[in-house]
């Protein structure tokens, strides 16, 4: 499947399908990609929107920063247009306050879905909801300039965006703690030490390097990588004995299914 329109165009997000391929873009340079609850809203919608035939998807950002973080209109009394401001939120009920936050939330939760990778191709700044979005994908190319850092402690909040569980899982809990609780910056150095990226490149070359990437991971046979990604995913939530069980499992499933014998 080509689509030669996006798919979806609005408020600071476009998703754009070539064949098993998706990218999701961020177009606001002018703000450094800023986000805001009308841009996650349309983080999710993009996830909707997602034709079957993906298979890849490869979340960027226009201009030089990946993204920046929260808008900081967020932080003013009145906050965004036609949005409750954090004072508004606060002073909801804890039914209104949480089911308002996991609204937040899904704007990235489903680039973990089992049927995708994900990729983020992450340039300049990648900074609180900037640098969670960056988590939430499977896999991170990077650009040899950028900063990520996680600030929301630095403001008396905490992560909220699904950022903290992939971020222990990557670097481990006292890296996790002292990058979330100092907010200092994280370069491309140290993110390729720490695991936090996958691969480096000069900024010129990120959009190949993903593209390249991307490429390589629609090789492999669809069915195959579903199954690795979950065995992979569920691994450290599983023994030894219990991981070896699950790879038997997949393992049937697959030649089963490589040998038409299959439910």
């Amino acid at each position: 499947m080509v689509s030669l329109a996006p798919v979806l165009d609005t408020d600071g997000v476009r998703l754009t399908v070539e064949d098993a391929v998706a990218t999701v873009t961020l177009t606001l340079p002018a703000k450094r990609n800023a986000q805001s609850p009308a841009l996650w809203r349309a983080l999710a919608e993009a996830g909707r929107r997602l034709p079957g035939t993906v298979r890849v998807v490869v979340v960027r950002g226009e201009g030089t920063s990946f993204s920046a973080g929260l808008d900081r209109r967020a932080f003013t009394p009145e906050g965004f247009d036609g949005e409750p401001s954090f004072t508004d939120l606060a002073r909801s009920t804890d039914a209104d306050l949480d089911a308002a936050i996991a609204g937040y939330q899904d704007g990235f939760v489903w680039l973990r879905r089992p049927d995708l990778v994900t990729i983020a191709a992450v340039q300049g700044h990648a900074i609180g909801a900037g640098f969670q979005l960056a988590l939430a994908c499977d896999l991170r190319v990077v650009a040899s300039d950028v900063q990520f850092a996680m600030r929301e402690t630095s403001l008396g909040l905490v992560p909220d965006l699904t950022g903290t569980h992939p971020l222990v899982g990557l670097v481990g809990y006292a890296r996790a703690l002292e990058i979330c609780a100092t907010g200092r910056t994280v370069h491309a150095d140290e993110a390729d030490r720490t695991g936090l990226a996958n691969l480096v490149v000069a900024p010129e070359d990120l959009a190949a390097a993903a593209n390249d990437l991307a490429a390589a991971l629609l090789a492999a046979p669809r069915d195959a990588l579903i199954e690795t990604k979950a065995l992979l995913q569920g691994a450290t939530d599983r023994t030894f004995e219990a991981q070896r069980t699950a790879e038997r499992a997949a393992q049937a499933r697959r030649l089963r299914d490589l040998a038409g014998v299959g439910d």
